[in-house]
């Protein structure tokens, strides 16, 4: 499964990714694309009918491939996508990610890979040796140091994958990079402090701590349907994120930056702490929208084309 690579901030070199991406929702499909080399982003929403996606690990996720298709190819047409490869965001939902340390880990990708898997063996519940499997390299330590290696891994059920590269591929276009939601986001963070971000979906909340070149934690949780119970879990996730920031690095957050399904304002009174300055991942665009968004977030798919031509 060649197309699911894994790529963060770090190191992104002009040209590796697609200059086009979309993000599938259940809420719908949010494309982005830059016509021109060097030019504006042109954003484009396709709303989809309830439950023709479901985020899921375990069960099929797309219960109308046809209809989402021609939604993936419409929000790309509209967005005058000047390349069939895109880069494909999917749900924090549907993928794990983890902060792995290694005593040492074979330099090629194809030794590396089988340790890989033997190590998230038990920490998912489906099959890894049929999975979408990526990593990326944080750091490297001295030969003095106990741990040498800190390697971000992210891990997509086969089937999963192939739902959604299936649909792309039916609109006319081919997957070039499968990323979750919450990783495409923080390519598009430029900030030199540390950050601690948040994406909140209908389904999961993802905490994440992005400081420099390194990523010191990445959470995903479920969430209750229960309104009550939802905030609650919202509020303990983002203040374990918080004790955790302050642990490592000293000091604790006052910024969030937010990307996800509710509006700004709305997380903010859902977060109810006024110790937090709640700002947007990526703003809403001003320019450049060819179709309405809603409340749609952009942060995904923004990020996405940080590092295209």
């Amino acid at each position: 499964m060649p197309s699911f690579r894994l790529q963060v901030p770090v190191g992104i070199a002009p040209g590796g990714r697609p200059a086009a991406a979309c993000e599938i929702t259940p809420e719908g499909v949010v494309a982005a694309a830059t016509p021109a080399p060097g030019g504006t982003a042109v954003y484009a929403f396709e709303p989809l009918p309830a439950g023709a996606v479901y985020p899921s690990l375990l069960e099929p996720n797309i219960a109308n491939p046809a209809v989402l298709t021609t939604a993936i190819r419409s929000a790309l047409g509209q967005v005058g996508s000047r390349v069939k490869a895109v880069t494909v965001v999917v749900p924090d939902s549907v993928v794990r990610v983890f902060v792995l340390d290694f005593d040492t880990l074979p330099s090629s990708q194809s030794e590396a890979l089988p340790v890989l898997r033997f190590r998230l063996r038990k920490s998912v519940p489906f099959d890894v040796e049929h999975a979408g499997i990526s990593y990326q390299v944080l750091s490297e330590g001295s030969a003095k140091l106990e741990t040498q290696w800190k390697v971000l891994a992210a891990i997509i059920p086969g089937p999963v994958l192939t739902e959604y590269e299936a649909a792309v591929r039916a609109a006319g276009y081919e997957p070039g990079v499968v990323m979750p939601t919450s990783l495409a986001g923080m390519c598009a963070v430029d900030s030199q402090e540390a950050v601690l971000a948040v994406n909140l979906s209908a389904k999961v909340l993802t905490t994440s701590i992005l400081s420099g070149n390194d990523i010191l934690l990445h959470r995903t949780i479920e969430l209750p349907l229960e309104p009550e119970a939802l905030q609650a879990d919202v509020q303990r996730s983002i203040a374990v994120a918080a004790a955790y920031f302050e642990d490592r690095l000293q000091f604790r957050p006052h910024r969030l930056l937010y990307s996800g399904t509710l509006s700004v304002h709305d997380f903010a009174a859902l977060l109810a702490d006024a110790e937090f300055a709640v700002g947007e991942m990526v703003p809403a665009p001003e320019t450049g929208i060819v179709s309405a968004m809603g409340h749609q977030s952009v942060a995904g798919v923004t990020g996405a084309l940080v590092g295209t031509n």
